[in-house]
C-alpha cells in the first residue's frame, strides 16, 4: 500500500516545488472546502441523529454546532501554518493536492465517480461538490488503497481540528470551548492579574520584582530585548569582540551545554556548583510561572518544537518534543519512573555497559530523584486515572501508583503547558536554579547552536572540542555568536543532537540511526455523569477528564509481551480539546460534533510500546520510523486490555481511535457482542494511518555503546569521533527505555557530569604546574 506513495511523491514534490510558497485563492477555497466538510455548521433544530443527547438544547451547545470552520475563520489559521509553521516533507503534496482539488480534473482524480454530477459538463471541482458528497469522500480517502489519500486525509483532519479548536481570540477564549471545556487553570487566572499569551514583550527581567516575576532564574537568564553584549556585562561574565562591524562576540567558559532539558539542566547545574563557569544555550523561549498562558494553542506554539505540528515522513507517528528552558522537563507529566532492572541487565550484559551495573549509577538515580523530590503518591486522584486504577482492580490486572516530581497535592491537568506553581520539579525548578545560586552559570534562551568548534591539537589522534557556533534571536534581529570552552556537551534530545551533528561534519555512520519512540495507542470510554460505579470514588458531576493530575496510575498487565522484557505499559494521557480532536475518528460533521461534546466525561488510556522496530533522524523535520510486527502486536494486546480495563471501570461507551470511528454502547448488549467488539477492535491494523499513533519520547538517535563501529559515545557520554565532546540526552539510550524516560536521561547526564569534572580536574592540573 505505500509502494503507490513511494512512487508517486516524487512527482507530486516536483510539480509542487513550482508552485507559489503562499497558498492561492483557488488552494485556499479548496482548504475552506475541506474544513467545512470536517466542521460543517449544523442546525440542531433541524437534525434527527439518536447519539445528540437530551441536554443539546443548551445556547452554548447549538452555537458550537452552528458554527462552521470557515465561520470561526480556521481555514485561514491552517494557510498560514502551512506556508509559515508546518516543515514537513508532505508539504509539497499537500500544496498540490489543494491546487488539483481546485480543478475539475484534479477534483476528478483525486474523488473519482463521487465528483461527478448528473448534468453536463459533469465535471466540477471540490468547493463545488455538496456538502453529503464531500463527507463520502472524506470517508473514502480515510481508509483509501492509494496511501497519499490517506496522508492527505490525515493531516488535514489533523489540522483543521487542531486549530478550529485551539485558536483564540483578543480575550483568550474559543467559542466552541463553553460546550465542553473550561479553557485555562481556573485557579490559575484568580491569581494571575494579566493572563497572556506567554510572548509579552514587556517581559525582561530587569523591570519590576524580577523574582515574582521571572521565578528562580530571574538571575540567569539574557533578556531577550538586550542584544548579547550589553546583557554579558550586566551578568560579569568575560567576553570579547571579534568582529567590530556586527558586535559578534566570543565568550569564554569552562563548558558550554547546548539544551536545558533534562540531561542538559542536570550537567549544569553539577559543573556549576562544583565551581566551573557554564554557558547553557537554549533554542525555545523562557516562560517562568507568571508568564504562562496555560492555553493549549499558544503553549504548542510557543513551548514544543514546531509549534507541536512534527511528525514522520509518512505522518505515520505525531512527535511531541519539548522547546523551551526546561526542555521536556517542562512540559511532560511528571511521571518519574527509574529506570527499570531488567533494563539495566540488558544494557549491561547484551550491550556490555558495566556503568549501568554500577554504584554510580544507583547514586545517580538516587540523587536525581531526591532533587527533584520524587513521590508515589497523590491526595486525590484525576478522572482518567481513577477509571484506569478502577478498571483494572475489577479486572485483577496489576496497577502501580507512579512517582511523580511534584507534591502529593499537586492536582493539575495543564502540566503540560508548564508549572503554574512550581510544584512540579523540572530543570527550571532544580538543577538551573543550582546553576543560577552558584553564581557561575548563565542561560541564553533564543540560541541556535549552528555548529560544533573543533580542532586538530598536537599531539592527538582526534580532533577537539573547542566550542560553538551560535544564533541569537534578541527579538529584532538574529546575531551570530560563538562559546569558546574546554568542553562541550550536546544535549538537544535525540531529534536535535543528531542533527547538529551532521551539519557540524561528524562523520560517525551510527549519528542519527537507532531511533526509537515507544509509539502509543489510545483508547476511550465515556462516563455519563450518572455513573453508579465510580460514584464511590468521588462526587461524579464535579470531575472533568483534562483536570487532576494526569499520570498517577499505571498497568504492566502487557509489559512482558511474550517473556522478552518487551512489551507495552498502560497509562494516561493529557487532552486538551485541540489534540483530543485531533486524534478522535472522523465519521461525519454531526457524529463527530457529539463526540466533542462528550469531551469533559470522556476517559483515555494509552498503550506506550518498548519498541524494537527503528528509525533515522535524516534532518530536523525529516525522520523516518518503521514499526516492527512485534511492536504492533504489542499495540494490539494492550488495546484489548485497554478495552476491558475501560468495561470493567463501568463506561457507558468504548472505542477506539480507527478510522472507521466503531463504538459500542456497553449496557445492554449481549456478552458475546460485547467480545466480538474487542476482539476485532484489537485485531485491527495500527499502522498504514488507519490509527494516529502519537510518540512524546525519543530516544537511541546517538546511542551509547563499547565499540565505535556500532555507538555515538562511549560509557562517560564522550563522542568516539571528538575529544572532549559529550552528549548528554535520550539519544544516547542504547534501546528503547520502555518507561517515561526522564528519570533515566537525568541519571546518565549526573554519571556524565561526573565524568567531565574527572577531565576538567586533570585540565586544571597540568594548568597548574
Amino acid at each position: 500500500m505505500k509502494a503507490s506513495y513511494s512512487r508517486m511523491m516524487p512527482m507530486i514534490l516536483k510539480i509542487a516545488s513550482s508552485l507559489p510558497l503562499s497558498l492561492s485563492s483557488r488552494q485556499m477555497e479548496s482548504l475552506s472546502a475541506i474544513s467545512d466538510t470536517f466542521l460543517p455548521s449544523i442546525d440542531l433544530c433541524n437534525t434527527t441523529n439518536n447519539n445528540i443527547s437530551t441536554h443539546d438544547d443548551n445556547d452554548s451547545i447549538h452555537n458550537f454546532y452552528k458554527t462552521s470552520a470557515s465561520m470561526a475563520k480556521t481555514p485561514q489559521n491552517v494557510g498560514l501554518a502551512i506556508t509559515e509553521k508546518f516543515a514537513h516533507p508532505a508539504l509539497g503534496m499537500l500544496r498540490f493536492a489543494l491546487w488539483m482539488l481546485s480543478t475539475n480534473i484534479g477534483t476528478l482524480i483525486f474523488c473519482g465517480r463521487l465528483s461527478l454530477k448528473k448534468e453536463f459538463p459533469y465535471l466540477q471541482k471540490f468547493s463545488e461538490v455538496t456538502p453529503e458528497i464531500r463527507e463520502e469522500i472524506l470517508r473514502e480517502w480515510s481508509m483509501n488503497y492509494f496511501y497519499v489519500l490517506r496522508m492527505l486525509f490525515n493531516s488535514t483532519k489533523y489540522l483543521t481540528l487542531l486549530f478550529f479548536f485551539t485558536q483564540i481570540d483578543e480575550n483568550n477564549e474559543n467559542q466552541s470551548w463553553k460546550a465542553m471545556y473550561c479553557g485555562p487553570d481556573p485557579e490559575f487566572l484568580k491569581h494571575t492579574k494579566e493572563p497572556s499569551g506567554g510572548n509579552n514583550k514587556k517581559d525582561c527581567i530587569d523591570d519590576g520584582d524580577e523574582k515574582n516575576l521571572f521565578g528562580p532564574l530571574y538571575r540567569g537568564i539574557v533578556c531577550p530585548k538586550h542584544c548579547l553584549t550589553e546583557t554579558l556585562k550586566q551578568s560579569g561574565f568575560l567576553f570579547h569582540i571579534h568582529d567590530s562591524s556586527s558586535r559578534a562576540v566570543t565568550i569564554p567558559c569552562d563548558v558550554v551545554i547546548i539544551g536545558s532539558g533534562s540531561g542538559g539542566g542536570v550537567v549544569a547545574g553539577v559543573l556549576a556548583k562544583s565551581g566551573y563557569k557554564v554557558i547553557v544555550l537554549e533554542k525555545g523561549d523562557y516562560f517562568a510561572r507568571s508568564t504562562l498562558s496555560l492555553l493549549e494553542g499558544p503553549s504548542m506554539s510557543q513551548m514544543y518544537q514546531g509549534s507541536g505540528l512534527l511528525a514522520t515522513e509518512d505522518l505515520g507517528v505525531v512527535l511531541l518534543a519539548g522547546s523551551t528552558v526546561g526542555g521536556g522537563s517542562t512540559v511532560n507529566w511528571s511521571a518519574s519512573i527509574r529506570t527499570p532492572q531488567h533494563v539495566m541487565n540488558e544494557w549491561c550484559s547484551r550491550h556490555e555497559l558495566e556503568l549501568f551495573n554500577s554504584k554510580l549509577y544507583r547514586e545517580a538515580m538516587d540523587a536525581v530523584c531526591d532533587r527533584m523530590g520524587v513521590q508515589s503518591c497523590a491526595h486525590e486522584e484525576g478522572f482518567n486515572n481513577v477509571v484506569l486504577r478502577k478498571g483494572c482492580l475489577e479486572m485483577g490486572y496489576p496497577v502501580n501508583d507512579i512517582p511523580r516530581n511534584s507534591t502529593p497535592d499537586h492536582y493539575c491537568g495543564w502540566c503540560n503547558f508548564g508549572c503554574k506553581d512550581g510544584k512540579k520539579k523540572g530543570t527550571a525548578e532544580t538543577w538551573l536554579v543550582d546553576m543560577m545560586d552558584s553564581g557561575n552559570g548563565l542561560i541564553l534562551p533564543r540560541c541556535e547552536a549552528k555548529k560544533i568548534l573543533y580542532e586538530r591539537k598536537k599531539g592527538r589522534k582526534r580532533d577537539t572540542a573547542t566550542g560553538v557556533a551560535f544564533e541569537f534571536d534578541n527579538g529584532h534581529q538574529k546575531e551570530v555568536h560563538e562559546v569558546q570552552a574546554k568542553v562541550v556537551v550536546v544535549a538537544g534530545g535525540a531529534m536535535g543532537t543528531p542533527v547538529l551533528f551532521k551539519k557540524s561534519g561528524l562523520k560517525n555512520p551510527n549519528i542519527g540511526k537507532h531511533l526509537h519512540l515507544h509509539p502509543v495507542a489510545m483508547a476511550w470510554g465515556y462516563f455519563p455523569p450518572e455513573t453508579p460505579l465510580l460514584s464511590d470514588v468521588w462526587p461524579v458531576n464535579e470531575k472533568r477528564s483534562y483536570e487532576g493530575g494526569i499520570m498517577t496510575a499505571m498497568s504492566t498487565v502487557v509489559a512482558d509481551f511474550n517473556k522478552t522484557g518487551y512489551g507495552a505499559v498502560i497509562q494516561t494521557p493529557a487532552l486538551h480539546p485541540g489534540m483530543f480532536a485531533a486524534l478522535t475518528p472522523w465519521v461525519s460533521g454531526v457524529d463527530f460534533r457529539e463526540r466533542m461534546c462528550k469531551f469533559s466525561r470522556t476517559a483515555h488510556i494509552f498503550a506506550l510500546a518498548r519498541d524494537e522496530g527503528s528509525g533515522e533522524v535524516k534532518s530536523m523535520n525529516t525522520l523516518w520510523y518503521k514499526m516492527d510486527q512485534r511492536d504492533e502486536q504489542k499495540l494490539k494486546r494492550g488495546t484489548e486490555k485497554m478495552l476491558r480495563i475501560l468495561v470493567a471501570a463501568g463506561d457507558e461507551e468504548i472505542g477506539t481511535h480507527h478510522c472507521e470511528g466503531k463504538r459500542l454502547k456497553v449496557k445492554g448488549v449481549s456478552w458475546h457482542e460485547l467480545q466480538r467488539f474487542i476482539k476485532d477492535e484489537s485485531e485491527k491494523g495500527v499502522t498504514e494511518l488507519v490509527r494516529p499513533i502519537s510518540s512524546a519520547h525519543q530516544m537511541g538517535s546517538c546511542r551509547m555503546g563499547v565499540e565505535a563501529s556500532e555507538s555515538v559515545v562511549d560509557q562517560r557520554g564522550e563522542t568516539w569521533e571528538v575529544e572532549g565532546l559529550y552528549v548528554a540526552d535520550s539519544s544516547v539510550f542504547p534501546t528503547a527505555l520502555g518507561v517515561n524516560p526522564m528519570v533515566t536521561v537525568q541519571a546518565i547526564a549526573y554519571c556524565t557530569a561526573h565524568s567531565i569534572l574527572e577531565v576538567l580536574g586533570r585540565k586544571q592540573e597540568r594548568y597548574l604546574y
